[in-house]
């Protein structure tokens, strides 16, 4: 079962760079909550479907170009690690980003329960319970 929690975290990463918050809740539970590095809401987190919609609206209204760009995805069983990179292009500034960055998915029934992203890779496999 595991394998098939690294495509769905694959499918997941790929409805984000698109935006589509359809897509992106098909891969979730409803209860799905997400902690984004990126848009931290002072230590809270986006939940469920309105959640997500509020998340990829922050993305939309702070970037022009956004990527999430994965170099390795590792099954973790219950969970998914992926450590990669955010590219993107400041809405209005156009200022360049090209940042580390990682996320550990928790699945829950065949589906992500819960998202926590980092900025460093090292963190994300901390956070993981990995080493460097």
């Amino acid at each position: 079962m595991s394998q098939a929690n690294v495509e769905i975290a694959k499918r997941a990463r790929d409805a984000v760079n698109r935006l589509d918050v359809d897509a992106c809740y098909e891969c979730a539970t409803p209860d799905v909550e997400v902690f984004s590095t990126l848009f931290d809401l002072a230590g809270g987190s986006y939940r469920g479907r309105e959640g997500i919609e509020t998340l990829l609206g922050n993305i939309r209204d702070t970037f022009e170009e956004y990527r999430v760009v994965a170099d390795e995805f590792r099954d973790l069983g219950d969970r998914v690690l992926m450590l990669g990179r955010v590219e993107g292009r400041g809405r209005g500034s156009g200022v360049q980003v090209d940042t580390p960055y990682g996320t550990v998915s928790d699945f829950r029934g065949g589906k992500i329960s819960r998202i926590r992203t980092y900025l460093d890779h090292g963190e994300t496999l901390r956070a993981a319970g990995l080493s460097e």
